[in-house]
């Protein structure tokens, strides 16, 4: 690794300045290193001031949080995605990590469900339990919530339907209650075997329901309204509602009204429509909190500030140990311990940035302006199609329509337009799979399977972390697959080449890995230090730069940094090993100390390489 280079660096810079310069190491300005744009000019310069990551305390990152009403598509895809890169960076760098994932399973998206099944499919529970266990129950929840949004927009007055399901949802003790429990519990089941096939994993769901069972948000509420941070508007279209007014400015002190302040204008004030848009309803005048309460009181718990905690049971179980969710009822004795952290990471696209905001300012109104600079929004864009791939899955527009002349084509789950993950997920492993059969003639069934899924998982993960986070992407198949891009594959197959080097050697001379470089303190140097040493140092130095690139990633929270790195350091090996074969070659090299400093070169190489794949999730097969 690069960094206690750099650190060791800096001491001996530090020293050099001290005794030859009299300074006082206090008032030294800070020593940054950087890379020289030539290497003639040395491996590392020292321009500016550093800028390093946070350290110390735990991280929460919740990601994934889908709704558990249907089956999980392509975006949540990049949510999962770039949520556990983010995990596996943190983690990497030494910093404790809680994953959560957070289920809405009082959402109107899952009352819609529970619609669909009593006033469309007329089921009763029983039978609703008989078709989870006899069908893909997201699948057939995904189909009927498009059922369900079509029966509304053909009689608006079965909104009121939807209302009263959600109002039954809300308070529990009742058959609607009942049902979407069931319901939610079910499919995030089904959303958990989804995200493993991705290598994806969760310490602790969060239940939204729990939230409001245990009383949170009364709890939050209580805080908000003594800080004065919301106030209950008795006038205009909002009378009755609690709301907290919008700032513009979240590191600034919120202006909020005070019991001796003047009050906002009257319903009859031309200003009284500019003032609503300025304020952000948190409870409903029907008594009703709002998802931005909800999350507000989620918060304020991730962040140890709320004053009281969960109840935990056990969910599932993992060899690793059981997957823990939330309770509002008697939880287990033991349990890990949850929430209160230093740094606290919500990985949602970017329509929810205005929602994020008022997380930051509500804490800001209640006094923890720290807690606001330790709450990150890791946002991102939606994920769309790409034409060639929208015909392959099934989703292609009609030629003559307009949604044909745009240059991706979106989905809607809400419509019931939309690529299922585990449907994409399995175009991508069977495409694979036929690949590595053509090429590995050998190869048994079951070692194309395990080498397919691989391949695919690599090509969704990178395809999906390897764009910049604030740039729509338009996925698609044969660029995610491919062995000669800029893809997961390609990086993959550099490390599979370097491999079959290592074992062509141990098969023809009985030397494996270990042997190569045992004896490297005792071998003369010139191999680095002739003229082949230049480019083979190189590859040396862009593989130790990883944990330099991780801190760059944990700072800006931008994951195509790590992407565009590994990709670069695999085209960096495929190079040298291409156009000087005669100066790179370890198998052909009849010098022992040329042949065991290459070795050792290309073994850190493919070592730095499978780490920075591990950290997007991706594995490395045997074969390719």
């Amino acid at each position: 690794m690069i960094l206690p280079v750099h650190d060791r660096l800096r001491v001996h810079l530090a020293r050099l300045l001290t005794t030859r310069y009299s300074l006082d190491p206090s008032a030294q300005p800070p020593l940054a290193l950087e890379y020289p744009p030539n290497r003639d000019l040395g491996d590392l310069g020292t321009p500016a001031a550093p800028a390093r990551a946070h350290a110390g305390g735990k991280a929460i990152v919740e990601h994934t949080a889908i709704n558990p009403n249907k089956a999980a598509h392509i975006g949540h895809l990049r949510n999962a995605a770039l949520g556990d890169t983010l995990v596996r960076v943190l983690r990497f760098r030494g910093v404790p990590v809680e994953v959560q994932n957070y289920i809405d399973d009082t959402g109107v998206q899952v009352a819609d469900v529970v619609v669909g099944f009593r006033h469309i499919a007329g089921k009763t529970p029983d039978e609703i339990r008989q078709i989870a266990d006899t069908t893909r129950f997201d699948y057939y929840c995904w189909d009927l919530y498009a059922r369900v949004t079509e029966w509304y927009e053909d009689d608006k007055e079965r909104l009121k339907i939807r209302a009263n399901t959600l109002h039954d949802i809300e308070h529990g003790g009742n058959e609607n209650a009942e049902i979407a429990g069931f319901i939610a519990d079910r499919i995030v089941r089904c959303h958990l075997r989804t995200m493993a096939r991705m290598n994806v994993d969760y310490d602790l769901l969060t239940w939204e329901g729990d939230i409001l069972r245990l009383k949170f948000w009364a709890q939050a509420f209580e805080v908000l309204k003594e800080k004065h941070a919301v106030h209950l508007r008795t006038e205009g279209k909002l009378a009755g509602c609690w709301v907290m007014p919008i700032q513009e400015d979240l590191e600034s002190t919120p202006k909020v009204p005070t019991p001796n302040a003047q009050p906002l204008p009257t319903a009859n004030s031309q200003s009284e429509e500019d003032a609503e848009e300025r304020e952000k309803v948190i409870v409903r005048s029907n008594g009703v909190v709002t998802y931005v309460g909800k999350d507000i009181a989620y918060q304020f718990w991730k962040l140890g500030l709320l004053g009281r905690d969960f109840n935990y049971r056990e969910f599932a179980p993992r060899p690793q140990g059981p997957l823990w969710a939330t309770s509002s009822t008697d939880g287990a004795a033991t349990h890990p311990p949850y929430g209160g952290a230093a740094y606290v990471y919500n990985v949602i696209d970017v329509r929810q940035s205005y929602l994020q905001k008022l997380l930051k300012q509500a804490l800001i109104a209640v006094g923890h302006p720290e807690g606001a600079q330790r709450s990150h929004h890791f946002s991102y864009e939606m994920v769309a199609l790409s034409h060639a791939t929208a015909r392959e899955l099934g989703f292609a527009p009609a030629p003559d329509s307009e949604d044909a002349k745009r240059p991706f084509v979106e989905v809607s789950g809400r419509k019931g337009l939309g690529v299922k993950a585990d449907d994409l997920l399995d175009t991508v492993i069977k495409k694979a799979g036929e690949e590595v059969a053509k090429r590995n003639q050998e190869l048994s069934e079951t070692e194309v399977a395990r080498t397919a899924h691989m391949i695919g998982i690599a090509a969704v993960r990178y395809f999906l972390v390897k764009f910049s986070r604030g740039k729509v992407i338009a996925f698609d198949l044969e660029e995610a697959l491919s062995f000669q891009g800029e893809s997961g594959p390609y990086i993959q197959y550099a490390i599979v080449r370097i491999n079959n080097i290592f074992r062509k050697l141990q098969e023809r001379d009985g030397l494996d890995e270990a042997a190569l470089v045992a004896p490297l303190a005792t071998t003369p140097a010139g191999e680095l230090t002739g003229d082949n040493g230049h480019e083979l140092w190189s590859l040396v130095l862009e593989a130790a730069r990883l944990d330099e690139v991780v801190e760059q990633v944990v700072a800006s929270l931008e994951f195509s940094v790590l992407a565009k790195y590994a990709f670069g350091l695999a085209q960096a090996f495929n190079a040298f090993y291409n156009l000087h074969p005669s100066r790179s070659s370890i198998l052909n090299e009849e010098r022992d100390d040329a042949r065991r400093w290459r070795a050792a070169a290309v073994i850190y190489l493919r070592n730095q390489l499978t780490r920075a794949l591990d950290l997007m999730g991706i594995a490395v097969p045997a074969r390719m």
